[in-house]
């Protein structure tokens, strides 16, 4: 077997997705510090940092608004939403990220599959500057939520556009509850990259679900390949 093609996914794998989420943070804090003339935009962002990192990730915004007594209703939080995925992410890529992508680009066909809400995903892509490494990305949304890993479909576009082989490809991500399964069944190899910062920590008990091999490092990334 030798692998040909090189298939990342994008948060936690490539650069740190906790930067992309202080980001966010940050210009929800704007937004909300120009309505408002008692609080400013600091003091806004961190108290929705500080619900963010004790692991309120889902009603980070109205346990924020409650604490800083903003008033707020459904509409008011979707707002926010919005505001946090639309806009202009400030990531930089990693400088051991970018040693990666240019030896691996010169050896394999790269691709990129990724799960996410559209405009944020491409964003974060344009603010790493990434694009013109992968050959072939695939925003799993432009194929319909449904089809958000661990559905198939995604890897079977990238196999499809790009004439590859299942057992010659690899895949690379961070999340064992969703990243490996599709790809484990269709015949890929599996390479978990478990970041420092990683916001998907979780390990998975079923064995199908597991990558099949794992690091702690993107730089340990071509040596491996090496030896599939």
């Amino acid at each position: 077997m030798m692998i040909t093609v090189v298939v990342f996914d994008l948060d936690d794998t490539i650069y740190d997705e906790v930067d992309y989420c202080r980001s966010g943070f940050a210009a929800v804090a704007e937004f909300l510090a120009e309505k408002s003339d008692a609080l400013s935009a600091n003091s806004i962002f961190e108290g929705l940092w500080r619900h963010f990192s004790a692991g309120d990730r889902t009603r980070t915004f109205n346990a924020a608004l409650d604490e800083l007594d903003i008033p707020y209703d459904n509409l008011k939080v979707s707002q926010l939403v919005d505001v946090y995925r639309n806009h202009v992410p400030k990531i930089k890529l990693p400088h051991e990220s970018r040693e990666v992508l240019d030896e691996l680009k010169s050896k394999y066909i790269l691709a990129m599959l990724t799960d996410g809400f559209l405009p944020a995903q491409q964003l974060k892509v344009r603010a790493l500057g990434i694009e013109s490494y992968f050959t072939r990305i695939v925003y799993t949304e432009q194929l319909g939520r449904e089809f958000w890993k661990p559905s198939p479909a995604g890897f079977e576009k990238i196999i499809h556009d790009l004439g590859a082989r299942p057992e010659n490809s690899v895949y690379i991500a961070d999340n064992e509850k969703k990243d490996f399964i599709a790809p484990n069944k269709l015949g890929f190899s599996t390479i978990r990259l478990v970041r420092r910062a990683g916001i998907h920590t979780a390990s998975c008990q079923e064995p199908g679900d597991r990558a099949q091999h794992e690091i702690h490092r993107i730089g340990q990334l071509p040596a491996l390949i090496e030896q599939l």
